[in-house]
């Protein structure tokens, strides 16, 4: 920090620390305000040029310091010199104060923010430069945040100090006139009755819902400036209009349809989405075949004897289409349209916030639905057009097993489809760039999934990324495909392979419907930038599902629509935030991978004070009985709390286990709720149950605990010495029976 900055700051530390330390605060209350109220009056009455002088240059510094006070000096300010004449001097004080914090706050920390910070805060200062003064006029007529605060972080921004000033002047002014209307009345209460007179009580209504009335003017100013340049049309075809049938699509027009709204659903590929056609189901299917001969192989664990096992590709394939076609009604035209639900085959486009176009025919709707999905990721990598590469989206299609798979990427779908075809007989080799698969997870829940994948045979690769893709002839004339894969350390390794599986993730379907005409922006990660009611740039478009994210899960599709069909058909009268608090999800490998809410590793990112409740699953009856004896459940509570902050389970049929940690979160239900709940033996439910005891016997109420065991002592031997005091002495007790030997 230069020699400037430096004497600047400490001269304004200087005046903020003899503020404090000469307690000039209480100088600026009401109720010195109402002692000194006479002289003060008498004193303006008789100059009132250099009273006003006074206190305008008072009121810059205590706001040019981003001292206490302020709101206290405009009420004093209305109570001495009357609402018109404190207004001139409140309002420009209060702006002239304001920016010179700012330009404080701009010369002494604003280049080592943004040097420090700048690549974090681009996206915030690209907003700024675009649409800076109108961020600013709302902070400044519903004041969110204190003043001095949007003075001091305005500051650090891009925004010119010219415009700061005007906004500013603009903005507080309407604030301000009902803050000095509010002090003109107070002035005038001399007794105990006039706080209840028609003026105060008006006044003070007037402040508490100010706020309230300005968002409510902003929010007109801001629709009217989104829709400035499109025409409303005075009546509409539907209420609704939903593109895309997926997850989202289907759930936003099924409830669209449930509360008799107008509402048309455009598909233009397949009904049912990527999670019917492509993903989930035809996963869970080909995981399933997988699963079974991953039995058969255990058959002599359970005594049972097998010949010889063969898989039958095509037949693997065929099931997997029937799976299809037997879950496709559930999805399909005929289905939806039965519900009421309009349904059109097509392309379309968004012409106007309010107008679409499908198969030449345009609509008029209320609201819009975005559910357009996502398509896998195909990167750029050198040689990749040249070699046979699949994606979730066309491994589906395969007639032929391939001997040799190479699989890129090591999240859930890399992992799953890795596994199954292993296990199927494929040769299977998984590359990960990280240094585990199933980043997301913690280390130990990843550690079992990679175990078990090394045991069924896949060769796995982490810390490897794939530089270039080779496709080459050989002596025989045969097709040689290779990858080249650079180390963590730099070296380079290759790999063969018949078809090259991409994993690496889904890009948001955002092009060639109308968003880029429209203005509709997208986030760094190339989804739909939506709010949390999940309205995009225009308050009547929604969008659900992977095109918005954050969650690329075909159940949080559907919780989204549910928000977005609501909030777009009943917003006027009530709108709802989309609520991720309690969101499931799982992997569905072997074993299983099953999360909701925090993990460990997400709790110390957090900084939160927290436990870790585990119990191992391998001491689960249930789980011995059927061979399945591995794996564990975390739960993340607070320190000494049972509330449930997340929970992971790695398992077998982990994904079904985690649905009562679900439920008890969801509801606020914590670990001795659930340990106070029966459960049948034997059941793999039960270790929801022995996890609640673990935390019990770990948080058990030692106190208590002393106590009991004072008192079962004493019940103990307590009892025996009371009963020791009544007994008779030895020789008494002989006494008798001697006399009786005698005397026969």
């Amino acid at each position: 920090m230069d020699k400037k900055k430096i004497i600047i700051l400490g001269a304004v530390l200087s005046l903020i620390g003899l503020w404090f330390a000469f307690d000039l605060g209480q100088f600026f209350t009401l109720e010195y305000a109402k002692a000194q109220q006479q002289a003060l009056q008498e004193t303006i009455n008789t100059s009132p040029m250099f009273s006003s002088i006074v206190f305008f240059a008072i009121y810059v510094i205590v706001t040019a310091l981003s001292l206490p006070g302020a709101a206290i000096m405009t009420l004093l300010g209305a109570a001495l010199f009357g609402f018109w004449w404190s207004l001139v001097l409140i309002s420009f004080a209060s702006t002239i104060g304001a920016t010179l914090a700012f330009l404080f706050s701009r010369f002494i920390l604003r280049d080592w923010v943004q040097g420090k910070f700048g690549h974090r805060l681009a996206p915030i200062n690209a907003g700024i430069e675009r649409d800076g003064p109108f961020y600013l006029f709302t902070l400044r007529l519903i004041p969110v945040f204190p003043f001095f605060l949007v003075n001091l972080l305005m500051g650090l921004t891009p925004i010119s100090t010219k415009m700061f000033y005007l906004v500013s002047q603009v903005g507080m002014l309407a604030g301000t006139m009902v803050y000095i209307n509010a002090g003109t009345q107070l002035g005038q209460i001399d007794t105990l009755s006039g706080i209840v007179s028609a003026p105060v009580l008006i006044s003070l209504a007037l402040l508490g819902i100010f706020p309230l009335i300005a968002k409510a003017v902003m929010g007109v100013i801001q629709k009217r400036r989104v829709y400035a340049q499109w025409e409303k049309p005075t009546q509409f075809d539907q209420n609704m209009v939903v593109i895309g049938a997926g997850a989202g699509g289907l759930v936003s027009s099924y409830i669209a349809a449930a509360v008799k709204a107008k509402v048309t659903l455009i598909e233009r590929h397949k009904m049912g989405g990527d999670c019917l056609n492509t993903g989930c189901v035809p996963s869970k299917a080909i995981i399933r075949a997988a699963h079974t001969m991953a039995e058969i192989s255990r058959a002599n664990e359970f005594g049972i004897s097998t010949g010889e096992t063969k898989v039958d590709f095509k037949q693997v394939m065929s099931r997997i289409h029937n799976v299809i076609a037997k879950i496709e009604p559930h999805d399909s035209v005929e289905r939806y349209s039965k519900l009421g639900v309009n349904c059109i085959s097509g392309e379309a486009t968004i012409l106007s916030p309010w107008e679409v176009e499908v198969n030449g025919q345009r609509m008029t709707t209320r609201n819009i639905v975005i559910a357009t999905g996502a398509r896998p990721l195909v990167p750029g990598i050198p040689g990749l057009e040249a070699v046979n590469y699949l994606t979730s989206d066309t491994i589906w299609q395969l007639e032929e097993q391939p001997k040799r798979m190479l699989v890129l990427g090591g999240g859930p779908i890399g992992c799953e489809l890795a596994q199954s075809f292993c296990r199927l007989g494929t040769e299977v080799t998984l590359v990960e760039m990280a240094d585990q698969v199933l980043i997301r997870e913690d280390s130990d829940a990843s550690e079992l999934v990679k175990n078990q994948l090394v045991k069924d045979g896949v060769s796995l690769m982490t810390s490897h990324r794939a530089s270039r893709f080779e496709s080459a002839t050989d002596e025989s004339g045969n097709t040689v495909q290779r990858v080249f894969l650079e180390t963590s350390q730099g070296t380079e390794i290759s790999v063969e392979f018949d078809v090259v599986m991409l994993a690496l993730g889904r890009v948001a379907n955002v092009q060639g419907f109308g968003l880029e005409e429209l203005g509709i922006t997208t986030t760094e990660r190339g989804t739909v930038e939506v709010n949390e009611y999940l309205q995009t740039k225009y308050p009547n478009i929604y969008a659900v599902g992977d095109v918005a994210g954050p969650f690329q899960l075909t159940h949080a599709a559907a919780h989204q629509a549910w928000y977005a069909a609501v909030n777009g058909l009943f917003g006027s009268i009530k709108k709802f935030k989309a609520d991720y608090s309690v969101l499931p999800a799982a992997t569905y490998t072997s074993p299983e991978v099953a999360r909701v809410g925090i993990n460990e590793k997400e709790a110390q990112q957090q900084g939160i004070e927290f436990d870790v409740t585990s119990y191992g699953i391998d001491d689960l009856d249930r789980a011995i009985t059927d061979g399945e004896d591995h794996g564990f459940i975390k739960v993340i509570t607070p320190k000494g709390k049972d509330k449930i902050l997340g929970v992971t389970i790695v398992g077998y049929n982990a994904g079904e286990l985690l649905a009562e940690f679900t439920l008890a979160m969801r509801h606020g239900l914590g670990l001795n709720k659930i340990l106070g709940t029966v459960h049948p033996y034997p059941t793999m439910s039960e270790a929801t149950k022995y996890t609640a005891g673990v935390w019990k016997q770990a948080n058990a109420p030692q106190g208590l605990l002393a106590l009991a065991e004072k008192y079962h002592t004493w019940m103990r031997e307590g009892k025996k010495k009371q009963n020791s005091k009544n007994a008779l002495p030895e020789s008494d007790a002989k006494a008798p029976v001697e006399s009786a030997l005698k005397e026969k």
